[in-house]
């Protein structure tokens, strides 16, 4: 018997879960889209596909089974969006910074770990990154991946202190101190518009969708 639950519905489209008994998956369908938006739906489903493409074989991100124009597969991983497990371990973010930097080895910074939903604690405690909609990859890894990939740790580290603020290093908290350039740009310019397109014209949040990340009760 296969379970079909809808997880997330909205102008991009449809995100669902579907399991049977010998396997688990989430998919993202962006035929459901609104029409005026559904050629950025399906230009988000092809990064995403091509990311998870360039991540095969690395630990703690979800495997690419299939992509298709309005249709994208990949294995479900269980656990709970970091806002909901709240880890207070400081071994999960020592794994988790290994973790990232072998995203960035394989040429990917994921771009949007700000948000807390796209890191997982899975069901045995080790962390996962996922949804790479908005993730970047380059193979010279020049200047502009690594002032990425330096904003990626900052996230990351934001999360750290959000949870073990007492295991920070000094390195650390310096590197907190002190965004990238884009990063500066961006909270100058470009957050006042995404924030105003995507919370008061879509109605979104920074933990939006975290029912399709997280736990599966």
């Amino acid at each position: 018997m296969v379970q079909d639950r809808l997880l997330k519905k909205d102008l991009f489209g449809e995100v669902r879960y579907f399991s049977s008994q010998d396997s688990s998956k989430i998919v993202r369908d962006s035929e459901s889209a609104a029409l005026w938006i559904r050629w950025l739906a399906r230009r988000l489903l092809r990064r995403e596909a091509s990311i998870l493409a360039a991540l095969d074989g690395v630990a703690g991100v979800p495997r690419l089974i299939a992509h298709h124009r309005d249709r994208l597969e990949r294995s479900y991983i269980g656990g709970a969006p970091l806002q909901e497990a709240r880890p207070q371990d400081p071994e999960f973010f020592r794994l988790a910074f290994h973790q990232l930097c072998a995203l960035h080895r394989a040429g990917v910074v994921h771009n949007d770990l700000a948000k807390e939903p796209n890191i997982l604690v899975t069901d045995t405690r080790q962390p996962a990154f996922i949804d790479f909609q908005l993730a970047f990859w380059s193979r010279r890894r020049g200047r502009m991946f690594r002032a990425l990939a330096y904003d990626d740790i900052r996230h990351l580290l934001k999360h750290k202190r959000t949870y073990c603020p007492d295991v920070l290093t000094d390195r650390e908290k310096r590197i907190l101190a002190t965004p990238s350039l884009p990063s500066r740009l961006w909270m100058r310019t470009g957050k006042p518009v995404y924030l105003f397109v995507t919370r008061r014209l879509l109605g979104w949040a920074d933990r939006e969708g975290a029912a399709d990340r997280g736990r599966l009760d």
